[in-house]
């Protein structure tokens, strides 16, 4: 619940469930709820669970567990669920399989929402007993349950037979390493040690030279420079203008991601349904206009500043750095200790441009928030735009299977992009490796789901 790293969702949904899901379209379906229904003016939604559920300790899963889940998570402090679900007046449990959500406006969004970490339920008698316990001891019903940790090394996770698809679970033991060091991790993979890791796309030759199998997956997340408009010289417009005109994002793709990913300049991948078309050139490289820019703000002269970065600095970081040298940007890399990043750039909001990665979110609006609002996590500035929150309320108003809802949402898109200082660069998809003898994974478009994997 106070962790502040999207990507983490994938590592989460091995112990815990959520309320919904996403299809392969990115449509919310069942999962832990096998139903919903709005009221007639979309403040109130119903979610009905399946029967007999239970948490991994055996314990019952009903409504008034679940209930207590989601209040924990918009109540308890640090939450940063809790700005996601700002809307909720009350969430309480009606008979046994009933969660009956009351907004304070129109929202249909909340069957997306609740489909990552915002739906996924905790035990609440952990909770209330030691809610600390929960970093070292999941306490859900997902696919796995968590056997033993050892902090910084591994987790070892057993499959949990109380899981409601646990039918479809071949695996039984399932041991979850750190992110490996990119210039072993093949070997490792090809020597047994692992038998799926997660590759840079330096690595997929040495893959495949080594027998391997290599899967390309599309994912959300994309590659993004986030930029702090409260600390000079990005307080000038002229700049953050500059900046996204001054680099090539293609050349940054095919050097530095050896030609994997696609060039974006939005939050959002080609095909989903917030992705505006119309923006599919909207900086493309041009360097002559960058300095145009500079130059008539007085600028010319040069703009200095330090562009910070994870440790170990990735290779675009450098081309970003030479290429806007080229139009009269001088960044120095300032590397961050990779554990430290989310503190010292998101909560400190420490840094004036940072090169990262967005991950996306279960729902639009979700990602919206997180990105662009004032209490969003992404935002370092905690800037807002009137017009695009008046577009948000409008997007949360819309059933998602309406006619209408992909142009309103694209809508926003627009204001985002267009008024936000957030750099665009890339989609990021995720290359993994694996021995010959485990199955393919599936695409899915938030998580690496494991039902249905013959171990």
């Amino acid at each position: 619940m106070t962790s502040s790293a999207g990507s983490d969702v994938t590592m989460l949904a091995l112990a815990y469930d959520a309320l919904t899901a996403l299809d392969s379209d990115g449509n919310a379906v069942g999962w832990l709820a096998e139903r919903w229904v709005y009221d007639h003016d979309g403040t109130r939604v119903t979610f009905t669970l399946r029967p007999g559920l239970k948490f991994s300790d055996g314990s019952p899963l009903d409504a008034a567990a679940v209930a207590k889940s989601i209040e924990r998570g918009r109540s308890a402090p640090g939450s940063l669920i809790a700005p996601q679900i700002a809307d909720m007046k009350t969430v309480v449990a009606r008979g046994d399989r009933d969660i009956v959500i009351d907004l304070t406006g129109t929202n249909y969004q909340y069957p997306l929402l609740l489909a990552g970490k915002t739906g996924m339920v905790v035990n609440p008698a952990v909770f209330e007993k030691d809610a600390q316990a929960l970093a070292t001891r999941p306490a859900g019903s997902g696919p796995f349950t968590l056997t033993s940790y050892v902090d910084n090394d591994h987790g070892e996770l057993r499959k949990n037979e109380h899981f409601h698809l646990a039918d479809q679970i071949g695996i039984t033991r399932f041991l979850l390493y750190p992110a490996a060091d990119p210039a072993t991790v093949v070997a490792s993979v090809a020597s047994g040690q692992y038998d799926v890791a997660r590759i840079p796309a330096s690595g997929i030759k040495a893959a495949q030279a080594s027998g391997l199998e290599v899967q390309v997956l599309d994912s959300m997340y994309v590659a993004v420079l986030d930029v702090n408009t409260s600390k000079p010289p990005f307080d000038n417009p002229a700049v953050v203008e500059a900046m996204k005109y001054g680099i090539d994002r293609e050349a940054i793709k095919q050097i530095a991601n050896f030609g994997i990913g696609d060039v974006d300049y939005q939050p959002f991948p080609e095909g989903y349904v917030g992705y505006n078309a119309a923006l599919g050139g909207a900086f493309a490289y041009d360097p002559a206009r960058a300095r145009k820019v500079l130059a008539d703000a007085g600028l010319s002269g040069g703009v200095r500043s330090t562009l910070s970065a994870a440790a170990p600095i990735p290779a675009a970081v450098e081309q970003i750095q030479a290429q806007l040298a080229e139009i009269g940007i001088e960044l120095t890399i300032d590397p961050v200790p990779r554990s430290q990043w989310t503190q010292i750039v998101y909560l400190n909001r420490a840094k004036a441009l940072g090169y990262d990665g967005f991950a996306g979110r279960e729902s639009p609006v979700q990602a919206f928030q997180v990105l662009f609002s004032a209490t969003g996590l992404m935002n370092p500035a905690r800037s807002s735009d009137p017009e695009l929150t008046a577009q948000l309320a409008k997007v949360a108003a819309t059933p998602t299977d309406d006619p209408s809802y992909p142009a309103a949402l694209q809508e926003a898109t627009r204001l985002a992009v267009t008024r936000f200082p957030n750099t665009f660069l890339y989609e990021v998809p995720s290359i993994l490796v694996r021995r010959k003898s485990l199955a393919p994974l599936k695409q899915n478009p938030s998580l690496i789901r494991w039902e249905g994997l013959p171990a």
